[in-house]
C-alpha cells in the first residue's frame, strides 16, 4: 500500500482497484465491486428520462422569447466547440408531439423537462413583460404529457439566465436574483401548478457556481476566482429557500405537490481505505460538491469542512472574513428543512487523496479543499474524458446521502453517458452496460434501505451539450443535426432500458441476457435506415448546393459568350 501510495503521490495513474472498506467517520458500502444483483425494484418505481429548454428546444429567438445567457454566451467566437449554438438545437419547440410518441415508446412513467425562464418572461421580470405564447407552449407540452400518462417533472431552472438579469444585476451574483427568481416560480404555479406535482427549482447548481462564476467555461462565462462561485451558490440557496416557502405557504394545500432542488455529485473514493486522511480527503470531496448545497437544505448551513478550510484558506491571504460567505441564524432556520425530496444526478467517481497546494495569493474554489483527484485506467470511458464508468459508487453515493441527511425520499434525475464518436453510433454497447450497472447499484441501494423512489435517463435525445456544442452525445435517440428536419433514431440502449422498464429490474440472469442480444440486433436494422437517410441527405444537400451554383454559371457563361458574340458582329 505504501510503495502505490507513494507513486500516486508522484501524479502516477493508479492502476488497481482497491477493495472497498469500511471508513470510521462516514459508512462506506460493504460490496463486491463487480457483483451483479438479480431482483426487481418496488412496484410504483418511477421510470423516465430526461432534458432541458436550452439543449433541446431551439427557437431562441421565435414567438416573443427574451435571450438568456446562454444565447449569449454561444454567440460570443471561442466559447463554445466549433462556436456551435443551441439556436435551434434539436428543434424541440416544435417537435413536442413527435418527442412525446419517442416517450411512448420507452413507456417511460415520468419525463423531466425544464421551463425556458426568458421564453415565458423575456426580460426575468414579471412587471415589465409576459410572453403568452411561451405560457401556451409549456401549457400545451404539459397536457400532451398527462394525456399520454406520462408525468411531468418540471425544473425552473436549468442554466438560462435571462440575459436582461445578468447584464442590469451580474445575474447569480446579485442578490435581487432572489425575488426576480421567486416571481418567476410563482408565475409557474400558478400557470401549471394544477397540472404539475414535482418541482425542481434548481437543476445542478454546483456547475452554475462554479462553471458560471469561477473558471468561466459556461455561461456568463466569469472568472471571478476564489470569490464568484461561493456568492454565486449563497443566493441559489437563498432562492430555492424562498421558493419553497411561496409554495408552501400560497400553493401547497390547493395543488398538493412537492417542491425539490436536484444537485448532481461524483463519489469520492478514497486511495487508501485505511488512511484517515484519505478518508478525511474523500470527505471533503463530496462536501465541498454536493455538501456545499445539501448541508444547508438539510442541516441547516455549510459543512463545517468547508467552512475551516475556506476560512483557514482566507485568513491566509490576509482577508478579514471567509470567502465563503455565511448564513444569519434566522437564515439557517428559513433554509433548514426546504425540500420534499432530493434530485440526485450522479455520473462517475473519482479516487481521491490529500494534497497540500502552497499558499498562492489568489485561491480558488478548486485549491481551497487541498485534495487531488485520481482515476483508474482500467474504467471504461467511451465518451468524454472526465466520464467514467464505475457503477459502484453511485451505491455509496446514495448510502452516503442517507446517513448525512436522514434518508430523505430521492428521486435519481440525471444519469447517463456520452459518446464521442465522430460517425453514427447507435448499437451503443458501452450505454446498455453503464446503464445495467448503475441501475442495478440503485437496486442494491434500496435494500440498504436508501429511500430511492424514481430514476431519470439522462438523456431522451442527442442535444446541445453546453460549452461542448454537439461534440458530446447523451442521447438515448441519436439525431442527425446535418439533415435540416432533425429525424432520431432509437439507439440499442432504447430497446435495452425499454426492456428494464417492463420488468421492473433484473429478474432473472437469462432474461437479462436476452435483453442484450435483441437491443444489439434491432440496432443493425436501424443503422441501415440511418445510412440510407443520411446518403440522402447528403445528396440533397450536394443538390441544394451544386445546381444554384451551375445554373448562376451556365448564366455566366452565357453572357459571356453573348458579349463575345456582339463584339464580333459589331
Amino acid at each position: 500500500v505504501r510503495m502505490r501510495r507513494d507513486a500516486l503521490r508522484c501524479w502516477a495513474v493508479l492502476v488497481a482497484v482497491m477493495a472497498p472498506s469500511v471508513a470510521e467517520d462516514f459508512p462506506w458500502t460493504k460490496n463486491n465491486p463487480g457483483s451483479f444483483y438479480y431482483g426487481t425494484f418496488p412496484a410504483g418505481f418511477l421510470w423516465g428520462v430526461g432534458s432541458s429548454a436550452y439543449q433541446t428546444e431551439g427557437a431562441w429567438d421565435r414567438d416573443g422569447k427574451g435571450p438568456s445567457i446562454w444565447d449569449a454566451f454561444s454567440h460570443s467566437q471561442g466559447r463554445v466547440l466549433g462556436n456551435e449554438t443551441g439556436d435551434s438545437a434539436c428543434d424541440g419547440y416544435y417537435r413536442v408531439k413527435d418527442d412525446i410518441q419517442l416517450l411512448k415508446e420507452l413507456k417511460v412513467n415520468h419525463y423531466l423537462l425544464s421551463i425556458s425562464w426568458p421564453r415565458i418572461m423575456p426580460t426575468g421580470i414579471k412587471a415589465e413583460q409576459l410572453n403568452e405564447k411561451g405560457i401556451q407552449f409549456y401549457n400545451d407540452t404539459i397536457n400532451s404529457l398527462l394525456e399520454n400518462n406520462i408525468t411531468p417533472i418540471v425544473s425552473l431552472y436549468h442554466w438560462d439566465l435571462p440575459q436582461a438579469l445578468q447584464e442590469k444585476y451580474g445575474g447569480w451574483q446579485n442578490i435581487s436574483m432572489i425575488n426576480y427568481f421567486n416571481d418567476y416560480a410563482n408565475l409557474c404555479f400558478e400557470k401549471f401548478g394544477d397540472r404539475v406535482k414535482h418541482w425542481i427549482t434548481f437543476s445542478n447548481p454546483w456547475v452554475m457556481a462554479e462553471q458560471g462564476y469561477e473558471t468561466g467555461e459556461h455561461a456568463p462565462g466569469l472568472k471571478l476566482g476564489g470569490c464568484g462561485a461561493y456568492k454565486a451558490a449563497h443566493h441559489i440557496i437563498k432562492t430555492h429557500a424562498k421558493v419553497w416557502h411561496s409554495y408552501n405557504s400560497t400553493w401547497r394545500r390547493e395543488q398538493r405537490g412537492m417542491v425539490g432542488i436536484s444537485l448532481t455529485s461524483a463519489w469520492g473514493e478514497p486511495v487508501d481505505p485505511h488512511s484517515q486522511t484519505d478518508r478525511d480527503a474523500a470527505e471533503r470531496y463530496i462536501q465541498f460538491h454536493l455538501g456545499w448545497f445539501a448541508n444547508p437544505i438539510y442541516r441547516g448551513d455549510y459543512p463545517e469542512v468547508m467552512k475551516n478550510y475556506v476560512g483557514r484558506k482566507s485568513a491566509q491571504q490576509g482577508l478579514g472574513t471567509s470567502r465563503l460567505p455565511t448564513f444569519s441564524v434566522q437564515e439557517k432556520t428559513y433554509i433548514k428543512g426546504t425540500s420534499d425530496f432530493l434530485g440526485i444526478g450522479h455520473f462517475t467517481t473519482r479516487y481521491v487523496l490529500q494534497k497540500s497546494f502552497p499558499f498562492l495569493q489568489v485561491s480558488s474554489y478548486h485549491t481551497d479543499p487541498d485534495l487531488a483527484e485520481l482515476v483508474d485506467p482500467s474504467w471504461p470511458a467511451p465518451g468524454p474524458k472526465w466520464l467514467y464508468s464505475v457503477p459502484w459508487g453511485f451505491r455509496r453515493l446514495l448510502n452516503f446521502i442517507k446517513t448525512q441527511y436522514g434518508n430523505p425520499l430521492i428521486y435519481v434525475t440525471e444519469n447517463g453517458v456520452s459518446e464521442t464518436m465522430q460517425c453514427s453510433q447507435l448499437c451503443d454497447e458501452w450505454r446498455i452496460q453503464y446503464l445495467k450497472g448503475y441501475i442495478n447499484e440503485i437496486l442494491k441501494a434500496l435494500n440498504d434501505g436508501v429511500n430511492v423512489k424514481g430514476y431519470t435517463a439522462w438523456s431522451l435525445l442527442d442535444k446541445f451539450e453546453w460549452n461542448k456544442g454537439f461534440s458530446e452525445r447523451f442521447g438515448l435517440y441519436h439525431i442527425d443535426f446535418k439533415n435540416k428536419n432533425k429525424p432520431r433514431y432509437p439507439k440499442a440502449s432504447v430497446d435495452y432500458y425499454k426492456k428494464i422498464i417492463s420488468a421492473n429490474g433484473f429478474p432473472n440472469p437469462r432474461e437479462v441476457e436476452s435483453w442484450h442480444r435483441q437491443a444489439m440486433g434491432t440496432c443493425s436494422a436501424t443503422h441501415q435506415h440511418l445510412a440510407a437517410d443520411s446518403l440522402i441527405t447528403h445528396m440533397e444537400m450536394v443538390t441544394e448546393i451544386v445546381l444554384p451554383t451551375v445554373f448562376t454559371l451556365c448564366i455566366l457563361i452565357s453572357i459571356v459568350l453573348l458579349i463575345f458574340y456582339l463584339r464580333n458582329h459589331s
